[in-house]
């Protein structure tokens, strides 16, 4: 075995100064190559692969997984091999490792909402044709059989930790644990087969539908047994329900940085919010009219409603640029900003982030539906990058996919505004003189008072109403 060599945590950029790991993707005894992902950590930006500068043998982690590591700090620790070649590459014979051989699977398809919800975990992503990291029980498996890849070779396969499967953190470990359900035999729906808490939750589920007449009587049949060996007093206590536990979820990582800048936000910025309900069955109609396959020729691409919001959003700042601002606190000013950098809410499984379309004024609908669709494919993938989660100078908020009608939302920090969206709902309407049936949807905007006053936050959000309205009004603006 060549020299030990010590790899510490380099700076991962953005003045981040720590990490917690979330899945090792080699085990101790595992060979590794130059430059190749050792270790997945969760900083307060993504979920970021860390690729090792030496090709050796991996001797030590210097963290659990669920552990912190600041940067600088000892990570992982490498046996190098002579000529910085690592034993078993492709140059060496009977060392190629189990995680790299077969075709990779086609990944199971994720579902995006059509109103720009994202519901998907971050991370960098891979290079394509990568393999697999982890050898998952193959589907047919007994309940105490191990993977062949993995048993056949008597190591664990590469992406687990002394034999574990990849979970997306420890919290969805623990969850597992707390309901019995053997991780081993689940394919999780992330990235290589990543176990989700999604999917936990739901193999619960599934688990407890299927097995409760069989669960029930064999349950009963237990009891009974104990029950009639028990002394009463011991009896009694078995009979007593189980106190709940409190569950205590660490904030770190994104969810940490998203609290954060709730509650700078709410400290620092005196916020204030109006509303209004807005026809928008005209909206509706308009973009129905835009997707239309045209008589001949090629189809257009598709606009979104989130995008046509957007493009509404971009217009209306143009001529309200007090809202497209922020407040330098040290030197007492409202930078009033000249381009619009458009970040629109996604709910993901870890915490509310905020991917930013830049120079969103410069965009047609199509071109933001486009960009808003490369953000959200980016996401499901986790390429997602921390530059395009920061430097948003508006936000836009659809809060509607969740089916309520209105919200005050939390400015994101430091922007100005926020604008809200909810669900858009059939509802009676005075139409001139006629009560009618239309598509209505409140709209709600939350402003820092500080750069503008209920007349300009007002005279806003009626522009924004009155556009949803008239769709044509746009074109005077175009």
């Amino acid at each position: 075995m060549g020299e030990v060599r010590e790899f510490a945590l380099p700076d991962l950029g953005e003045g981040l100064t720590e990490a917690t790991i979330v899945r090792w993707l080699v085990a101790v005894g595992d060979t590794v190559r130059v430059d190749e992902p050792v270790v997945e950590v969760e900083t307060a930006k993504a979920l970021v692969e860390v690729p090792c500068p030496y090709a050796g043998v991996v001797t030590s982690h210097a963290a659990e997984e669920g552990g912190e590591v600041a940067v600088g700090s000892p990570l992982v620790t490498v046996a190098v091999s002579p000529g910085g070649e690592a034993p078993g590459g492709p140059d060496s014979g009977g060392g190629e490792r189990v995680a790299e051989t077969g075709p990779e699977p086609a990944p199971e398809p994720e579902h995006v909402g059509g109103s720009g919800n994202v519901l998907v975990g971050y991370g960098t992503g891979r290079p394509p044709g990568r393999r697999p990291r982890a050898a998952l029980r193959p589907p047919g498996a007994g309940a105490g059989e191990e993977p062949r890849s993995t048993a056949d070779r008597g190591t664990p396969a590469r992406g687990t930790t002394n034999g574990t499967v990849p979970v997306i953190s420890p919290l969805v470990r623990r969850l597992a644990r707390e309901h019995g359900l053997e991780l081993r035999g689940m394919t999780g729906s992330g990235p290589d087969g990543l176990i989700l808490r999604a999917d936990v939750e739901r193999a619960v589920r599934e688990g407890r539908e299927d097995a409760a007449p069989q669960q029930n009587a064999q349950q009963q049949y237990a009891a009974q047994q104990q029950n009639e060996a028990l002394p009463d007093t011991a009896q009694q206590r078995a009979e007593k329900p189980q106190q709940g536990q409190e569950r205590r979820i660490p904030l770190r990582g994104m969810r940490g940085t998203a609290a954060e800048r709730f509650a700078r936000s709410r400290a620092e910025i005196p916020d204030a919010g109006c509303w209004v309900d807005a026809d928008a069955t005209e909206l509706l109609a308009a973009r129905k009219e835009m997707n239309a396959p045209p008589g001949h020729g090629e189809p257009p691409a598709a606009v979104s409603l989130l995008a046509l919001l957007g493009r509404i959003c971009t217009a209306a700042l143009a001529r309200f640029p007090e809202l497209n601002s922020t407040v330098d606190t040290k030197a007492q000013e409202i930078v009033v900003l000249p381009e619009v950098h458009l970040g629109f809410a996604a709910q993901t499984d870890r915490g509310l982030v905020v991917p930013v379309v830049r120079d969103a004024h410069t965009l047609s609908a199509e071109q933001l539906t486009a960009q808003m669709a490369r953000l959200t494919e980016a996401a499901r993938a986790g390429r997602l990058t921390p530059a395009e989660l920061t430097g948003g100078t508006f936000t836009l908020n659809n809060y509607g996919v969740f089916g309520v009608d209105g919200s005050t939302p939390i400015i994101n920090h430091p922007e100005a505004a926020m604008l809200g969206v909810g669900r858009i709902a059939r509802k009676p309407w005075v139409v001139g003189d006629e009560l009618a049936v239309r598509s209505v949807v409140q709209l709600s905007l939350t402003f820092d008072h500080r750069v503008c006053d209920g007349g300009t936050a007002g005279g806003f959000l009626r522009h924004v109403a009155d556009c949803v309205e008239h769709p044509a009004r746009l074109l005077r603006m175009l």
